[in-house]
């Protein structure tokens, strides 16, 4: 979908296809021969929205039914074949085995199945690489393409941008296998995979004209791209008319037990609460309103449902941070634990008709209890509904130059220095040629050593592409839909885990709701805490502790913070012992302040709060908002 997007935004015609890993059948193999690991690639393309679908669905399958060693079998192929091209693969296409006028049985096999299959959908490639390690017979090839009236494409694998990346590219090569540049039994591609432009392929096919010109009838051919979709909440109800009835219901019943302890634990007397309760009950209607109006009851359903799974399964769960705290229909389903009317928050923070875009709880689980609601959600809404989301790890400035300068066998000290002349600040970020323009230094180092100066061409051109794949801290989407019938499903190799094979802004764009499941070891330990309370004291709850408990904020204000979140780094422990905070609404403002760019107002903060520094509220309207 990005390359999609990316293309066409540049007036290209994205095609979008997969070089894919095959399971060779055993009718492809001679007798004596096992099948068990042997495979063959093919490259296949959409040509149309179905053949997208369908390549979803293959690509999906291969994880999906065969993990540890991901292939797809012919018969899943040749099932989803519809709206797909196929060409014959390059290099690792099962047609190396024939030579000459000596075609073998698997290739001849494999070219009666695959024209019976996809007719004028099939195309035999030929590439000419030049060194002999990716050479297949030609001679074979053309043999095979001409004799059964099957269609010849001039191909070129392309692994790098130009000529003069391909030492970058094997060094990305050596970062993958952790094994040095100079290894001399080692794998290495040829210097001509690299992109070849138009006038070079025509004149390295000039002899095979149709080869050439039958890469624009396949272009031709292919005339779909994905786009980017609207999401498409999933149901928590089987007849989504039951949803907004169910709740509006779970709301009011919330709401009628949240006001109950709310008059029991502030003494409000019975005069008082009826105009309580009348200002409770118009802003939850009006919430209600606006999450129906916007179609996003069964997303406040599915979060309340695992939210009460949890608790009622004695998982702790945070009590709600981040602009969901302003939902007061998230209170009642007990999403959030916090009374948004009592702090002033504003639901129009979270959701907001003018401003269309979906709703996300940030939800806080103890670490240890994490992996258990998710099972409860897999198993509520069946495996190939929900999937975690994939995070790629890019190459970073510092990161390229530790990188590459292991395979390129720089010793370690050296590299080291290199990376301290780059100190990293996360409030700028900054690229490779940002540090080299503004360190001398680098240069220095670079016109003293060619070592060191191939070591910085080299990050420069690897600089920014992904190294790895590993599985989001949070995001899991929940689909109405099969995950697959919108994005290409992954398996995690070290785990039963399914993700995405797009990372949390494309999986978005492709129409999928993003869940945010935290595991929080702040809460493993606070539970922890109280099961040891709980030994000489069994009828303790967390809850008996208030808000106002004022021993808890005379430890705050000496700093004996560490393990405390958000409270706990050297900085923040001075920052309380001049504050000395003695209400939850100072630390509310101290965790606000304390980021880059409010940091400069705590000592004004602090003098005005002990009333050394007269507070200036600009003007009168504005002076209940800033007291």
């Amino acid at each position: 979908l990005e390359f999609s997007e990316t293309l066409s935004r540049a007036g290209i015609q994205p095609i979008i296809g997969c070089n894919v890993k095959i399971k060779t059948p055993k009718n492809y193999l001679h007798e004596n021969i096992d099948n068990e690991d042997h495979h063959f690639f093919l490259n296949i393309f959409s040509k149309n929205e179905k053949g997208y679908k369908n390549l979803l669905n293959i690509i999906s399958s291969g994880y999906m039914s065969h993990k540890e060693n991901a292939y797809i079998d012919i018969p899943t192929l040749f099932k989803n074949k519809d709206g797909l091209l196929v060409l014959s693969g390059g290099n690792n296409s099962i047609l190396k085995h024939s030579y000459g006028n000596n075609i073998t049985s698997q290739s001849s096999s494999f070219i009666s199945d695959f024209k019976s299959e996809f007719k004028d959908n099939f195309y035999i490639e030929i590439q000419r690489i030049g060194e002999i390690n990716y050479r297949i017979n030609e001679e074979a090839v053309l043999n095979l393409a001409y004799d059964n009236h099957i269609p010849l494409v001039a191909t070129n694998d392309v692994y790098f941008e130009g000529p003069d990346y391909y030492e970058a590219h094997d060094a990305l090569m050596c970062i993958e296998k952790k094994i040095f540049v100079s290894q001399k039994d080692r794998k290495k591609l040829s210097k001509n995979h690299y992109f070849k432009s138009q006038d070079e392929m025509y004149e390295l096919f000039a002899d095979l004209p149709e080869a050439l010109s039958n890469t624009i009838e396949i272009a031709q051919k292919c005339h779909h791209r994905p786009k980017i979709k609207l999401p498409v909440l999933p149901t928590f109800h089987d007849d989504a008319s039951q949803e907004k009835k169910l709740l509006r219901e779970l709301s009011y019943n919330g709401l009628k037990k949240n006001l109950k302890q709310k008059f029991l634990n502030e003494n409000i007397d019975s005069n008082s609460q009826f105009n309580i309760e009348k200002e409770y009950e118009e802003r939850l209607e009006k919430e209600l309103k606006i999450i129906i109006d916007m179609k996003y009851e069964g997303y406040f359903l599915i979060v309340s449902d695992f939210i009460r799974w949890a608790k009622d399964n004695n998982i702790p769960v945070g009590p709600g941070r981040g602009s969901g705290a302003g939902s007061l229909v998230a209170w009642c389903l007990k999403i959030t634990d916090l009374d948004p009317i009592k702090f002033g928050l504003i639901f129009e923070r979270f959701l907001n008709p003018e401003r269309v875009s979906l709703p996300d709880f940030d939800i806080d689980f103890c670490r240890d209890g994490r992996d258990r609601v998710l099972e409860y959600v897999h198993e509520k809404y069946g495996n190939n509904h929900v999937a975690q989301i994939i995070t790629f790890g890019k190459l970073q400035a510092r990161a390229v130059i530790r990188d590459v300068g292991r395979v390129l066998g720089i010793p370690y000290g050296q590299v080291d220095y290199l990376c301290k002349l780059m100190p990293f600040d996360p409030s700028r970020p900054m690229t490779l040629q940002q540090y080299i323009d503004e360190e001398p230094r680098l240069k220095e180092e670079a016109n003293k050593d060619d070592k060191i100066s191939k070591l910085l061409d080299i990050s420069l051109k690897l600089e920014g592409l992904k190294r790895h794949a590993s599985i989001h801290a949070a995001g899991v989407v929940i689909s109405k839909e099969e995950v697959f019938k919108d994005v290409p499903i992954y398996s995690d190799p070290d785990s039963d885990i399914l993700l995405t094979q797009f990372d949390m802004k494309w999986v978005e764009n492709a129409g999928l709701v993003k869940f945010d499941f935290l595991g929080l070891k702040t809460l493993t330990l606070i539970d922890n805490c109280i099961s040891l309370v709980k030994v000489g004291q069994p009828s303790f709850s967390i809850d008996d502790i208030k808000i106002n408990d004022s021993a808890t904020y005379e430890l705050l204000s000496t700093g004996e913070t560490t393990g405390i979140f958000q409270l706990e780094s050297a900085g923040m422990k001075d920052t309380l012992k001049q504050l000395k905070p003695d209400k939850f609404e100072d630390i509310i403002a101290i965790v606000a302040l304390y980021r880059p760019g409010p940091m400069a107002n705590i000592p004004s903060y602090i003098e005005r709060k002990h009333g050394r520094e007269k507070p200036d509220y600009i003007h009168p309207l504005l002076e209940d908002l800033l007291k």
